[in-house]
């Protein structure tokens, strides 16, 4: 188990790592050694995730997010396998510690007096100019 927040650990057995040709420049070493790390963590049958915790996840993963919950980080930063591996591993952590904070409550504020009056002389314009495209009325 790697301990992720005091509450969240997660199973080495639920990360599946795939390992691949990085693109970019890097001379020979980038055609012959598999030096990018695809690391795939499926958020949706994870029992390792409190379901808060596994929602808020799906949220924040947005793109990398497949469509069966699997999350996939592609990471190809350095040039040694081993390093991409930890930084696909901590961008995973740091993913789920972010989820695991609860959202901040909204705090309700007042429109200002002078935003409230900018509204009512909006809407008495927006009146007045269509009180002018409707039919003629005699006032006799």
């Amino acid at each position: 188990m790697i301990p992720v927040t005091p509450r969240i650990a997660i199973d080495e057995r639920e990360l599946v790592e795939e390992f691949l040709r990085a693109s970019g420049p890097g001379g020979q070493n980038v055609n012959k050694v598999e030096t990018a790390v695809q690391l795939r963590f499926d958020v949706a049958r994870s029992p390792s995730l409190p379901e808060d915790v596994r929602a808020r996840l799906m949220r924040l993963a947005g793109r990398r997010l497949t469509a069966d919950g699997v999350l996939v980080i592609t990471a190809q930063r350095f040039r040694s396998q081993e390093r991409n591996r930890d930084d696909a591993r901590a961008r995973l952590f740091d993913l789920v510690r972010r989820a695991a904070e609860p959202p901040r409550p909204r705090t309700p504020t007042r429109p200002t007096l002078a935003s409230r009056r900018r509204r009512l002389e909006a809407k008495v314009r927006r009146g007045q100019a269509k009180r002018l495209r409707g039919p003629l009325r005699n006032d006799d």
